[in-house]
């Protein structure tokens, strides 16, 4: 059989022979052929399938699908008729107008997904072709560039974490946390998680659905005024726990004393986990220097726009005794046989690399371009350039919950908790306050309501570098006329940013 005869049959596809010499029956050239003849797409014959079906105990290809309700398999969908190029990009832009950017509201949003100033260097250096359209091949030493900057966003995420080694990247902030989580299992043979409630509540959502699929019982460490206190995970762990997860600063913005919850983790035999923000470990103590295990996070803060929820980076860092438990791939540095710097795949333990068994996770990939992102970002802004953002969002949020707190119906939900750049303000009905605000031409935050309904009466406020005072002036002001009159209260406990 020739060649492109033994490509159309593998690939199946139905073509018609010219071949004066059809019938020829030597080296399986008439069995290729009759292949040909008998399929058009799909390898499977009629008699293949009903082979099949028979196996699997049904009638017809059509019960493989009862599971799915009669209106969803081939529902209607009313489209318009078809335009032309011209008139297709005028209808588009005219959907497209009805978009209202972020930037077109005063946005006291947080709650995971943060507008931060973004230097020019971050969007020019992702939008190079070599970085924005290449794929690292699978001999990926050939990609000296990419690894590069693999190897320094590691290096910087080991920086700012206080950790001894960091992986090349993850999805986001969430499946990092639930990567730590498996990690924390397969250190300890152990089957259960503790999980402080004031975690991300989609990263415990995260969590619970890989928990589910490897049989790991989630505990939830109750919180006391919005902190996590050692003495509720104390309470908590067993010697069934493998690991305890808290977020530094947490979901509701506040800020607990971690080094007494990591000991008390160690003294279970547990490993300690902490979910932290980048830009809060520049004024913070760093996780690592708190003494926990493994530090996980999610890089959008760090020069990738708030994009309707997405691509964002995930951030995995964790002491050198567990680096062959870190999932994904980890680039290291050597030198090539003439001694030059040069960038290599040191670890991926991934089953497409090792036996299947020994995989730490099912994780292919990492988020390249948007770890380049974070790279450029960090390398540009560095430590000080961090610190200022930081501090300028500390004290623009703490000067916004004092001057709310002023307002008659208004009150902070944790007036004792210390908190950096986000606060929960507590009114008489989160969803109609929000909307009022946002008629104001304000973002008035997170309606906590939507992810807790205890805190329907709860709105988490953000602050950021890119909240200007004037801002703050006409928040409270829209905030003043929809929730009453003014008054006096103490203002809320500050935490110590150093200078």
């Amino acid at each position: 059989m020739s060649s492109i005869e033994t490509v159309l049959t593998r690939f199946a596809i139905q073509v018609e022979c010219t071949n004066a010499r059809r019938g020829e029956t030597r080296g399986g050239r008439r069995r290729g052929l009759a292949i040909l003849e008998r399929v058009s797409y799909l390898p499977n014959s009629d008699e293949d399938r009903r082979e099949m079906l028979e196996q699997l105990g049904l009638r017809g290809v059509d019960e493989l699908f009862t599971v799915i309700p009669d209106s969803l398999r081939d529902p209607r969908i009313d489209l318009p008729p078809p335009l032309g190029e011209q008139d297709l990009v005028a209808e588009v832009e005219r959907i497209a107008s009805r978009n209202r950017p972020l930037s077109s509201f005063d946005s006291f949003l947080g709650a995971g997904v943060y507008r931060r100033f973004i230097p020019a260097i971050v969007q020019a250096s992702i939008s190079r072709p070599e970085f924005y359209t290449a794929y690292t091949p699978y001999q990926a030493e050939a990609s000296q560039g990419t690894l590069q900057t693999i190897f320094e966003f590691q290096s910087m995420v080991c920086e700012f974490t206080g950790m001894e080694v960091a992986n090349a990247s993850l999805y986001d902030g969430a499946t990092a946390a639930a990567e730590a989580m498996v990690m924390t299992v397969q250190a300890t043979g152990r089957d259960r998680f503790a999980v402080a409630d004031t975690v991300h509540p989609e990263t415990l959502r995260v969590l619970r659905t890989f928990a589910e699929g490897r049989r790991i019982e989630i505990d939830l460490i109750p919180s006391d005024d919005g902190r996590v206190t050692v003495d509720s995970v104390r309470t908590v762990l067993s010697d069934r726990h493998a690991g305890v997860l808290v977020q530094h600063p947490s979901f509701l913005g506040t800020i607990d004393d971690l080094a007494p919850i990591a000991a008390a983790a160690h003294a279970a035999g547990a490993l300690a986990v902490c979910s932290t923000d980048l830009i809060a470990c520049a004024v913070l103590a760093p996780p690592g220097q708190l003494g926990f295990d493994i530090a996980v996070g999610d890089g959008q803060p760090l020069g990738i726009p708030a994009s309707f929820g997405g691509p964002h980076v995930g951030c995995l860092a964790a002491r050198i005794a567990q680096v062959r438990r870190m999932p994904g791939r980890l680039v290291g540095l050597t030198t090539d046989s003439e001694g030059r710097r040069a960038y290599t795949l040191t670890l991926q333990t991934r089953e497409q690399h090792i036996r299947r068994e020994h995989a730490t996770s099912n994780i292919c990939t990492n988020h390249a371009l948007m770890a380049l992102a974070a790279t450029a970002y960090m390398a540009h802004m560095g430590a000080g350039g961090m610190r200022a953002v930081a501090e300028t969002s500390a004290k623009r949020a703490h000067h916004l919950a004092a001057r709310l707190a002023e307002i008659d119906g208004l009150e902070l939900a944790h007036p004792h908790a210390p908190f950096l750049w986000e606060f929960v303000l507590r009114c008489e009905d989160a969803k109609r306050f929000v909307a009022q605000m946002r008629r104001a031409g304000v973002i008035a935050g997170f309606d906590l309501g939507r992810v807790d309904s205890s805190r329907r009466n709860d709105v988490l406020v953000c602050c950021t570098e890119m909240t200007s005072p004037e801002a703050i002036g006409r928040y409270v002001t829209a905030a003043r006329e929809s929730a009453g009159a003014h008054r006096t209260v103490a203002e809320p406990a500050v935490v110590r940013v150093p200078s």
